[in-house]
């Protein structure tokens, strides 16, 4: 993947997103230019089936979407060549809302005629902040993103997001598993957003710590390729602002066109590989974190014991 990130910045001032997703005619108001093109050369997945695709399941992304300032990864030709983005572009207007901080503007996506636009200009993946535009330095969740070393089985990953789970519950925090449609899965922690990023940050880093001090052979809380032979890396370093991590729901832009997917724990146990799901498959899906939105949780005074 070719990282990029656009500096054509709107000067729109940041307003909130709708929560709804716009209806189905003002979306197809929006045509999908040169639909035929294959971006997914290996499968043959079209820019007009990718945005069928966001088209279907907006209803269920939308939750995570709205009032959230978002990156994507886009592909032009085809996943072949990919750009990460940040900012919005000109010409990004409707359905894109152009989100002021201090001197960056970032974006954010519309409901359902965002992800329509948004697929119109060629994304694939889906990446969301921490935080949401009323309150961008009160993050509404807390991510783990369990990173394995290349030859690590599915196995252990699961287990060890299994294990990570129980510790976070043994302190007060709930939380929800997300296939990365990668070779990972993500810990999603509902927050209700009374807090911090300096309160999210350092213990996000002390669990990662702690767990890499305690389980040494098992895991490692620093990005290094090299100390991660055989073990996970706990990557907690998506709870900074303006960090981003992959959006439940999201396509990712890998070969078979996978999705990163929300599951139950009891699902997880039985899931063979973090790309399950993808661009037909996960359509059929319901959701399963039906509880993930009324839960409502602080960092207890717990956690920093850990």
């Amino acid at each position: 993947m070719t990282l990029r990130e656009d500096l054509q910045l709107s000067k729109s001032p940041s307003r909130p997103l709708t929560k709804k997703p716009a209806a189905a005619r003002q979306i197809t108001s929006v045509a999908i230019t040169h639909a035929e093109r294959v971006l997914y050369p290996a499968d043959k997945i079209t820019k007009g089936e990718i945005a069928a695709y966001y088209d279907a399941v907006a209803e269920r992304l939308a939750p995570h979407l709205a009032d959230r300032p978002v990156s994507i990864v886009r592909a032009p030709e085809s996943i072949e060549e990919t750009f990460f983005q940040r900012h919005p572009l000109k010409g990004m207007e409707t359905g894109i809302i152009p989100v002021q901080v201090d001197t960056e503007t970032y974006m954010a996506l519309d409901g359902a005629i965002g992800l329509h636009i948004a697929a119109q200009f060629g994304a694939i993946e889906l990446h969301g902040w921490m935080s949401r535009i009323a309150s961008l330095d009160a993050p509404d969740r807390m991510i783990f993103d369990l990173d394995p070393d290349e030859g690590l089985a599915f196995a252990e990953v699961k287990r060890a997001a299994a294990d990570i789970a129980k510790n976070l519950l043994e302190v007060g925090l709930k939380s929800w598993p997300l296939l990365s449609g990668g070779k990972g899965v993500h810990i999603v922690i509902p927050l209700d957003g009374a807090g911090d990023y300096a309160e999210t940050d350092p213990f996000a880093k002390a669990l990662a710590q702690t767990l890499a001090s305690r389980q040494p052979k098992r895991f490692v809380a620093t990005a290094s390729k090299q100390r991660r032979k055989g073990r996970i890396f706990v990557d907690w370093l998506r709870n900074k602002k303006s960090a981003t991590a992959i959006l439940p729901w999201s396509l990712r832009a890998r070969p078979g066109a996978p999705v990163a997917m929300p599951v139950s724990w009891e699902e997880l146990a039985e899931i063979k590989s973090a790309a399950a799901f993808d661009i037909k498959t996960a359509v059929a899906r319901k959701d399963p974190w039906s509880e993930f939105f009324k839960t409502k949780q602080a960092l207890p005074s717990a956690a920093f014991d850990l």
